[in-house]
């Protein structure tokens, strides 16, 4: 039975190896450069990021990065390994299929999710618990196992839907983070306005974090 266990699963064993571990989605809404930024923080506090992106989202990266991320997770994933310099298996993509990735199922999945960033289309599905592709089965799964569930929606104006869906899911403890950056540290450059989101969202998840400067501590 040890040795069952043991072998059961290559691909979970090489998993396995990072402590931290967090899932991170991109849909096809607007700021891309969120979700790279993101990544590339993640990568430095050590966590082991399981990536998933919708085909939008890919288009979303080319149009606004002129960054061509594969259709296909293993070049993906090496992709991204090469950008960011990461440990070997520390990135980690899964395709929008792949039902028996570890991020599919509450004994697998990481307590902890960002979708960076979150399309009204995915606010409306997670909200109405409807699990078409691996991005809503993820989020339903972090949902029902009680962790921790962040989407930075990006949308403008809201419609009484989107507000509706947002309130739904806050109800259930979900943390909507619209993609809205502040002013007040007097941003110089766009990427200034990319890491007051990204602090934000590393505050939320406990990370510490040094990109955003602190209110009044500028002033």
């Amino acid at each position: 039975m040890a040795n069952t266990i043991a072998n059961s699963s290559t691909e979970n064993n090489n998993l396995e190896g990072f402590s931290k571990k967090i899932t991170v989605a991109i849909t096809g809404a607007s700021g891309a450069g969120y979700a790279l930024r993101l990544i590339e923080c993640l990568i430095a506090a050590d966590y082991q990021v399981y990536l998933l992106c919708s085909s939008a989202g890919r288009v979303v990266l080319d149009t606004e990065l002129n960054f061509k991320l594969p259709a296909s997770p293993d070049a993906a994933s090496a992709l991204l390994t090469e950008r960011f310099n990461s440990k070997v298996e520390q990135i980690k993509v899964f395709g929008k299929e792949q039902w028996f990735s570890p991020v599919a199922s509450g004994s697998a999945a990481p307590k902890q999710m960002v979708i960076c960033p979150c399309s009204t289309g995915t606010l409306a599905a997670i909200s109405q618990g409807m699990s078409d592709n691996l991005i809503e089965r993820a989020a339903d799964v972090v949902i029902k196992e009680r962790g921790q569930l962040i989407l930075m929606v990006r949308e403008t104006p809201l419609s009484t839907i989107h507000l509706t869906n947002m309130l739904s899911l806050s109800q259930q403890g979900v943390t909507i983070m619209p993609a809205a950056p502040g002013f007040y540290h007097q941003p110089q450059a766009i990427n200034d306005l990319v890491d007051f989101m990204v602090g934000r969202v590393l505050d939320h998840l406990g990370i510490a974090q040094k990109i955003m400067p602190r209110w009044g501590y500028q002033i």
